[in-house]
C-alpha cells in the first residue's frame, strides 16, 4: 500500500496521460498564476529544474501527499524557445528548428513534507527540413500554442518531421515518466505495479 497520495500540479493533458500510464492513482491540483521566472544568470540547462522547484514552493503539502511539478523547455543552441504567442511566432519557431537538432529539457521536482528530489532529463530531437506548406498546415490544424518550441512530437509534425531522437520520447511530450518511476520507487517507496 502506497503511503503517499500523488498530486500532479499540471493542467497539461499530455502530462496527465503520461503519469496515468504508470498505473498509480493521482489527482490534479493547480494554483493559477504561478510565476515562471528565473534569474538572468542561470545557465540554460538549469532553468526547467529551477522553475519546477519554484512551482513546488507555491503549494502547501499535507503529511501524506507527494507533489509532482515539472517544466519543459526547448533549447536551440543557446536560445530557449518557449510557448508561441500566436501563429506567426509558432511558424518562426518551426522554421528555426527545421533541419536542425535541438534539446528538450524537462525539470521535475518530487516534493513531500520531509523530502524533495529535483532532476532534469534531456532529449535530443532532429527535424528534417520542413517546407513552408508543412509548417503552415501544422500550425493552422494543430494550433500548438501551449507547447514549448511550438510542436508536439506526438502530433502530425512529429510523424512527418522528426528524423532522429536520442533519449526519452516521453520527455519530449513533457514528462520523463521512466525517470519519475525510478525516483518514486527508489526514493519514496511508491509501488507502481500492485
Amino acid at each position: 500500500m502506497n503511503t503517499y497520495k500523488i498530486i500532479l500540479a499540471s493542467n497539461s493533458p499530455r502530462r496527465k496521460e503520461l503519469l496515468a500510464g504508470l498505473g498509480i492513482p493521482f489527482e490534479i491540483k493547480l494554483i493559477p498564476g504561478i510565476e515562471e521566472g528565473y534569474p538572468a544568470d542561470l545557465p540554460i540547462h538549469e532553468i526547467p529544474q529551477y522553475i519546477s522547484a519554484e512551482k513546488a514552493a507555491a503549494y502547501s503539502i499535507a503529511e501524506d501527499e507527494l507533489l509532482i511539478t515539472a517544466d519543459t523547455v526547448v533549447v536551440l543552441g543557446e536560445h530557449i524557445l518557449g510557448k508561441p504567442a500566436d501563429a506567426e511566432e509558432a511558424k518562426k519557431m518551426l522554421r528555426e528548428l527545421s533541419g536542425k537538432t535541438h534539446l528538450v529539457i524537462t525539470g521535475v521536482c518530487l516534493t513531500t513534507c520531509r523530502k524533495q528530489r529535483k532532476f532534469s532529463v534531456s532529449t535530443k530531437v532532429t527535424f528534417k527540413n520542413l517546407t513552408e506548406e508543412e509548417i503552415d498546415f501544422y500550425v493552422s490544424r494543430y494550433q500548438p500554442f501551449d507547447k514549448a518550441g511550438a510542436y508536439g512530437i506526438q502530433e502530425w509534425i512529429g510523424y512527418i518531421g522528426v528524423t532522429g531522437l536520442e533519449g526519452s520520447y516521453f520527455n519530449v511530450m513533457g514528462l520523463p515518466v521512466q525517470r519519475i518511476y525510478d525516483e518514486l520507487s527508489s526514493e519514496f517507496g511508491v509501488v507502481c505495479y500492485e
